[in-house]
């Protein structure tokens, strides 16, 4: 009794740490209850591992591209405008995962040592064990994608050794030793391959229900379940939660990063282990034939998005989160102003000029065929699909949206505070059917995922370039090549010509290395990776931002804003309020 009192103690002191609450000492009101009562209420233990799954960063997005040379901002008090312009700091981190991924660590520590207590039914012991150790596979898979984040946020070199964080495997109460020094990078991810091995032994590959008994788990059947028993458990209805799919896929993530240019050094893990975690995900994918051939447009597939039902994820989605109801408010923010919205992220001709010619070469390449007098003539498709430039329709009406400077709408770069900044919008993410007139507003469902399957086809193809060469398969009967080659045919890339480029670089892991960067580029534009590739790249963070300027239909590329990071900021920093508190702690190099 006093164990458990102690823990709800602990609970109230993390809350009061995080939300700066005044009444933690005053009487509780009435409905609340100790720890001890979620023995007999499930619903209420749960809420320590719901508390986890809320604070998943990939909530919803964050638009860091705008600090990249992908995208810039046209608000000036946008925080990526200010931390891209020399404002980043220990102090002022838009990017700080320390606090939320700590607490949210913490209440998983309680969920996974309290697990086995709780009653989640009336008087059956098994489906107790099943429900404790799907919640506890649930909890340390969670626990490796919040340690995943602390390392990219806040992993670095700090006094000649690359460091990770704390690692924190139990519950901390007012007894604990809270000044510790950061451990390793290496045994960080450790401790994140650790968790994710330990959810792959609880938790099913996905939450399916089961035709008979015989497919019920060898150690559930041993112990009498039924096949009612184990769908009442792992079955559908628990699709969306933690399972061995999402759990392998945060593994490969993981593993990209750690054998990156930025993180390899004293770090264990290598290209070839990202690319065998990689392939573990795209086999239950059916191979490369997987690919979802309607993956592009995933987030305006209106047929598949208003169907959805069940926790059943469309074809790209690996994992996602709920679908809520209909919404503007990503339209509101983006769409451009004719079309009643803020024109908030603007693309960056840096990025459009990564999208290749229709067939294939780059831009840059004598057999691109690229005319600078017009410059999106025979264009790779994903321009136009990701993109709104000048000539481009939008909304639910199509119109034609006319970026010039003496196009006469505020659509025109530079003409109001809401207008671009740099003579493209973005398209991508967006569904063109919300109409944000006042007169007739209409939202839309909208999906978000937290996992697509594209990016783990990309994270193979990286990997295994690097391990075995372009046409290398390792263990496995595909190559890096065999990915870029579906993932630009899906594109409608180098259709007319067997894309001759692509066959070119097929025997060059230099020139492949960098085609499989710039399709990462692409593929996953706007969606929170270009800050981070770029850093563990170990690339320059400086290149200006550049726009097109159109005036008198003369295309002019103009600077719109200069990128200011030293080099020590391909790391993060610890939060400087952290360093001030605890002398352990020692802050990455720089900071």
């Amino acid at each position: 009794m006093k164990k458990y009192r102690h823990i709800i103690f602990v609970l109230a002191f993390f809350s009061a740490l995080l939300t700066g609450c005044v009444d933690l000492f005053e009487p509780a009101i009435q409905n609340n209850r100790d720890l001890e009562s979620s023995y007999n209420e499930p619903r209420f233990a749960q809420g320590l591992i719901i508390n986890g799954y809320a604070r998943i960063p990939r909530n919803g997005w964050s638009f860091n591209d705008m600090a990249t040379d992908d995208a810039v901002s046209n608000n000036e008090n946008n925080a990526f405008f200010n931390m891209a312009g020399g404002q980043w700091a220990a102090d002022n981190n838009p990017l700080n995962q320390w606090a939320n991924s700590q607490a949210a660590i913490q209440y998983l520590n309680i969920m996974i040592e309290t697990a086995e207590e709780v009653s989640f039914t009336v008087d059956n012991d098994l489906l107790d064990r099943m429900f404790a150790d799907r919640i506890k596979g649930e909890a340390y898979g969670l626990r490796a994608l919040f340690m995943f984040h602390l390392l990219q946020a806040h992993g670095g070199m700090a006094g000649g050794e690359l460091l990770g964080v704390q690692i924190l495997n139990e519950p901390q109460d007012l007894t604990s030793e809270f000044n510790m020094p950061r451990s390793t990078f290496e045994e960080s991810m450790q401790q994140l391959y650790a968790d994710v091995q330990r959810a792959l032994d609880l938790l099913p590959t996905d939450y399916n229900n089961i035709a008979n008994e015989s497919m019920v788990p060898e150690k559930y059947r041993a112990l009498g379940a039924s096949r009612n028993d184990y769908n009442r458990v792992f079955g559908e209805d628990a699709r969306q939660l933690m399972s061995g799919r999402i759990a392998t896929a945060i593994r490969a993530q993981a593993a990209l990063m750690a054998a990156s240019p930025a993180f390899s050094q004293g770090n264990t893990t290598t290209w070839e282990d990202a690319a065998n975690f990689a392939a573990q995900v795209i086999n239950l994918n059916n191979g490369v034939s997987g690919l979802s051939p309607t993956g592009l447009t995933w987030y305006s597939n209106v047929a598949e998005i208003n169907n959805l039902g069940g926790g059943v994820n469309p074809s790209e989605i690996l994992w996602r989160t709920a679908l809520g109801g209909t919404s503007s408010n990503l339209e509101a923010a983006h769409f451009p102003p004719t079309q009643f919205g803020n024109g908030l992220l603007n693309p960056t001709q840096n990025l459009v000029d990564a999208f290749p010619s229709a067939n294939g070469y780059p831009l840059t390449h004598p057999l691109s065929n690229y005319d600078p007098n017009n410059p999106y003539a025979n264009r790779d498709p994903r321009l136009n699909q990701f993109i709104i430039r000048n000539g481009s329709t939008a909304g639910p009406t199509s119109q034609v949206i006319n970026t010039a400077a003496d196009g006469g709408t505020n659509d025109g770069i530079n003409r109001v505070e809401v207008s671009t900044r740099t003579g493209y919008y973005m398209r991508k993410l967006l569904r063109q059917d919300v109409n944000l007139n006042p007169v007739s507003v209409n939202g839309q469902v909208h999906i978000m995922p937290r996992i697509r399957y594209t990016e783990i086809y990309l994270i193979y193809a990286e990997a295994a370039n690097e391990a075995w060469g372009p046409t290398g398969t390792g263990a496995h009967g595909y190559s890096a090549y065999d990915v870029i080659k579906a993932i630009r045919q899906r594109a409608g890339v180098g259709l007319g010509n067997g894309d001759a480029y692509l066959e070119s670089v097929r025997g060059d892991k230099d020139a492949m290395r960098e085609l499989i960067r710039n399709e990462r580029r692409i593929e996953l534009c706007f969606e929170g990776f270009r800050f981070w590739d770029l850093r563990r790249w170990d690339k320059d963070l400086t290149e200006t931002a550049r726009g097109m300027r159109i005036q008198n239909n003369s295309f002019q590329v103009i600077d719109v804003q200069n990128r200011v990071f030293d080099s020590h900021m391909k790391y993060g920093p610890v939060p400087l309020s952290e360093i001030l508190k605890y002398s352990a702690l020692r802050q990455n190099t720089g900071w």
